[in-house]
């Protein structure tokens, strides 16, 4: 499970303060005192899967290390409109140049799981996977985000698992040339995944005993007739372009996974916000 590590919310700290923050927020500097303090109370405007409060608290901790925090909040909740998940107490400039960076990355991550929650509620008993479709420093997050949706993660990366694409097969020759030099270099430690276009390919992936199919922007009567040809000698993935719309037709094929690039490229951020409520 791909769940953030301090050191890699530290890194992706620096780079937000650094392009949001910079030399200081002149705006809050020249209204607030170093000293004062004040509370504000974190909303969610919409229904939502909630994801981010390590990431939420670590904003606020890093801008002044006394912050105190009520949490109402937990990744992978599911909270209504005008539900509050945070309250928080710190210095006046900590929250004034943090709210933004706190929300952004709030917002984001809890779109994803929210969008994750949808795909899955429509796709059972197919398992949701993300794929490899994420933002460049966020992977790690976005990932996280799809499991607190209820998704299931592919590969993390190109290190821990064997996913034999169009060009792989291109540059070796066939399919069957692919998987021989997988199988040759790598051994039987790692399965190997084989991403079919049509049924031609589907039949060549079985000669050679792939452990997973890819059915790859398919349509629906050659996807059923490719999963008739498969059977149980493979499991079986459905990919390319899926949207909530189609699941309940590709769910009732019996195919194993469904993978969906939108999960981490195109959620839509979630609508939180943030407001001071008092001040000492």
């Amino acid at each position: 499970m791909p769940h953030p590590s301090r050191e890699e919310i530290d890194r992706l700290l620096d780079k937000c303060f650094e392009e949001d923050i910079g030399a200081g927020d002149i705006t809050t500097r020249s209204i607030v005192g170093e000293h004062v303090v004040l509370s504000a109370d974190v909303i969610c405007k919409q229904d939502l899967i909630f994801c981010g409060a390590e990431l939420f608290e670590a904003v606020f901790l890093r801008l002044d290390s006394t912050s105190k925090f009520i949490h109402y909040a937990k990744d992978g909740e599911r909270f209504e409109k005008g539900q509050k998940l945070f309250q928080v107490t710190a210095k006046a400039t900590a929250l004034l140049e943090g709210e933004r960076t706190a929300l952004n990355l709030i917002q984001h991550l809890s779109g994803i799981a929210t969008l994750t929650h949808e795909y899955v509620d429509k796709a059972r008993p197919a398992v949701i996977l993300d794929t490899r479709k994420t933002a460049p420093g966020l992977r790690v997050f976005q990932k996280y985000a799809v499991l607190c949706g209820g998704g299931t993660n592919h590969r993390i990366g190109l290190f821990d698992a064997i996913l034999i694409k169009d060009n792989h097969i291109k540059a070796a020759g066939s399919i069957r040339q692919a998987v021989a030099l997988v199988r040759a270099k790598m051994g039987p430690q790692f399965p190997v995944e084989v991403e079919t276009v049509n049924l031609e390919e589907v039949r060549e992936a079985l000669d050679v005993k792939a452990d997973t199919i890819m059915l790859d922007n398919m349509k629906l009567e050659e996807m059923r007739t490719a999963l008739n040809l498969i059977g149980d000698r493979a499991k079986t993935e459905v990919s390319g372009n899926v949207d909530l719309k189609d699941l309940g037709d590709l769910s009732s094929l019996g195919v194993d996974y469904i993978s969906v690039g939108r999960l981490t490229h195109s959620a839509p951020a979630v609508d939180i916000s943030m407001n001071i409520i008092w001040k000492d």
